[in-house]
């Protein structure tokens, strides 16, 4: 009996290894292209979405949204390699998740790479795009 148990705690702590591992992994490869999220500046009339549709910059949270809060304080974020295969989207939150829960939120702010921001009194049109 102490055999078949020792067997099988091996196999659950190798599972458990193994699962960890593929959560990790994915966010430590950095192959395939770099993109980044852009935070473009537009005045009102130069984008074909609604202005006052624009999405509250201010009220996003830097845990759920980072690409697009350091893209909107710095003019664009860090880069995030998707990977050949795409297998790593995935595993790992990426700009392109962020950008298509902003679309989510309000359709009306949505342009036509991206979608519309209001930050600091400050339009700004944040996509993501490659490098």
């Amino acid at each position: 009996m102490r055999r078949i148990t020792r067997n099988a705690v091996l196999v659950l702590v190798a599972v458990v290894v193994l699962l960890l591992a593929l959560g990790a992994l994915p966010g430590l490869l950095k192959t395939g292209d770099p993109y980044r999220v852009t935070a473009v500046e537009v005045s009102p009339g130069d984008t074909s979405a609604d202005p006052a549709a624009a999405i509250n910059g201010s009220t996003l949270s830097e845990r759920r949204f980072p690409y697009t809060t350091t893209a909107l304080d710095e003019g664009r974020s860090d880069a995030y390699w998707k990977g050949y295969v795409g297998v790593k989207e995935a595993f790992t939150h990426s700009p392109f998740d962020e950008v298509s829960a902003l679309k989510g939120r309000n359709a009306s702010a949505r342009t036509d790479e991206g979608v519309l921001v209001r930050y600091d009194n400050t339009l700004f049109d944040v996509s993501v795009g490659k490098e």
